[in-house]
C-alpha cells in the first residue's frame, strides 16, 4: 500500500489516510461571508481525504483579505457552515476550518465602515486587491494597539467556538503566507519595539497567545497551526527563518496541538529543523524545489518514507481530483486543475471535476 493511504492519528482523530486536503481560497461566499449548498457539495465530494482543511475563513470583519471569502464570526455563518460539515461527515470525512485574519492584506473596500486594515506595524505590502471594478492598491495598515491585539486574540478564540457550533472537527490557525500571525512573526512586517516586537521571543508572542486562547477555548487536540518559513508571498522577507521557526516550534510544542502544518517553498533545510523540534504530528505541503509548481504524489510519498512528515497536504491535486485517494491507489491518472476557475464563478471548476470511474467510463 502507498504510504499516503495508510492510517494516521491527528489529535484525537483516527484518519483513514495521510492524504490531507490543503486550504485553498475559492471566493464563492457571495453574500455576507455565507457558504452555500454548492460549497457543501464541493467539500463533500472530497470527503475521502484523511482530513479536509477548508479555505481561509475570516474570524472577524477586519480579518477579510479578498472578495467573497467566507466568515465564521456570526451565528448565521456558523449555521451555513453546518451544512458543509454535515455533508462531509455524512460521507465519512473529517474537516477542520482554517481561521485566517489577513491583517495588512486587506482594504477598506471590504469593510462596511471603510476602516483601514490592521497590522503589527504600518508597513504596506505593495499588493493589490482584485475587485469587479479593477485592482486596488492596498493601503498602509493601521498599527495595532495593545487593545487591538487583545481583541484579535479573542476573535480567534470566539471563531473557534463558532467552529465547534458549526460541527467542525477542529481548526487550523493560518500562521503562513503573509497574513496577520505571520506578519507578527516576520521582522520585515513587525517593526514594533514593545512586548510583541524586536527579538524572536517577542515576535512569536502573538502566535503563541493565539494558540493558547484557541486551545483553551476548544482543546489543543482540535487545534492546528500552519506556517510557511521563508516564503516571500504578500511582500514577506524574513531575515532569520531558521531561528524564528525553530523557536516557534519549541514554544508551541508543550501545548500538545493536533498538528504543525508546514508549507515549504524550497526550504527543505528548515523543514528538517522543524521535524527535529516538533514532538507531535507534522503535516507537510511539500515543495522541496523552487519553481516546481504544484506538489506531486511522489513528493508526498518521498517525505513520508524519509520520516520527514506524518501526513501530506495537497492543494491542486484535491481541487482537480475529488477522489484523489482512489486515484493514488490506482496509480492515476489525474485531472489537471484549471487556473481560470480557481476564484469565484459557479460550479465550473468547482464541483464538476470528474471522478475516476466517470473519466474512464466508455
Amino acid at each position: 500500500m502507498n504510504e499516503l493511504l495508510q492510517p494516521v492519528t491527528v489529535g484525537r482523530l483516527d484518519l483513514s489516510n495521510r492524504l490531507l486536503m490543503a486550504p485553498m481560497t475559492r471566493s464563492r461566499a457571495f453574500r455576507d461571508g455565507l457558504v452555500d449548498e454548492l460549497t457543501a457539495e464541493y467539500y463533500g465530494q472530497r470527503a475521502g481525504a484523511g482530513l479536509i482543511i477548508t479555505e481561509g475563513t475570516q474570524p472577524c470583519v477586519l480579518g477579510q483579505g479578498y472578495i467573497d471569502t467566507p466568515g465564521l464570526h456570526t451565528p448565521e455563518q456558523a449555521e451555513a457552515w453546518r451544512r458543509v460539515t454535515d455533508e462531509v461527515h455524512r460521507r465519512g470525512g473529517r474537516i477542520f476550518v482554517q481561521l485566517m485574519n489577513a491583517g495588512r492584506i486587506g482594504h477598506p473596500y471590504l469593510y462596511p465602515g471603510g476602516e483601514l486594515p490592521l497590522a503589527p506595524s504600518p508597513v504596506p505590502s505593495g499588493e493589490r486587491l482584485y475587485t469587479p471594478g479593477g485592482l486596488l492598491d492596498l493601503p498602509t495598515p493601521r498599527e495595532m494597539t495593545m487593545e487591538d491585539i487583545a481583541r484579535a486574540i479573542e476573535e480567534f478564540a470566539a471563531s473557534a467556538r463558532y467552529a465547534m457550533a458549526a460541527g467542525f472537527d477542529g481548526v487550523e490557525l493560518h500562521g503562513a503566507s503573509g497574513y496577520l500571525i505571520h506578519q507578527f512573526l516576520s521582522d520585515n512586517t513587525n517593526r514594533r519595539t514593545d512586548a510583541y516586537g524586536g527579538s524572536v521571543e517577542r515576535r512569536i508572542r502573538f502566535a503563541e497567545e493565539v494558540v493558547r486562547a484557541v486551545s483553551d477555548a476548544i482543546g489543543p487536540a482540535r487545534t492546528g497551526i500552519r506556517v510557511s518559513p521563508g516564503i516571500t508571498y504578500n511582500g514577506m522577507d524574513e531575515s532569520d527563518s531558521d531561528v524564528l521557526y525553530t523557536e516557534l516550534a519549541r514554544a508551541l510544542a508543550p501545548y500538545g496541538l493536533a498538528y504543525l502544518h508546514v508549507s515549504e517553498n524550497d526550504t527543505r533545510d528548515i523543514t528538517k529543523l522543524l521535524r527535529a523540534e516538533w514532538p507531535g504530528t507534522l503535516v507537510l505541503n511539500p515543495h522541496p524545489r523552487d519553481g516546481d509548481g504544484a506538489a506531486t504524489v511522489e513528493d508526498g510519498t518521498d517525505a513520508l518514507r524519509s520520516g520527514l512528515a506524518d501526513a501530506i497536504s495537497f492543494g491542486r491535486l484535491w481541487l482537480a481530483n475529488p477522489d484523489l485517494h482512489v486515484r493514488v491507489a490506482a496509480g492515476g491518472p489525474y485531472n489537471e486543475a484549471d487556473p481560470a476557475t480557481f476564484y469565484g464563478g459557479d460550479h465550473r471548476g468547482y464541483t464538476d471535476y470528474p471522478a475516476l470511474t466517470a473519466s474512464v467510463a466508455p
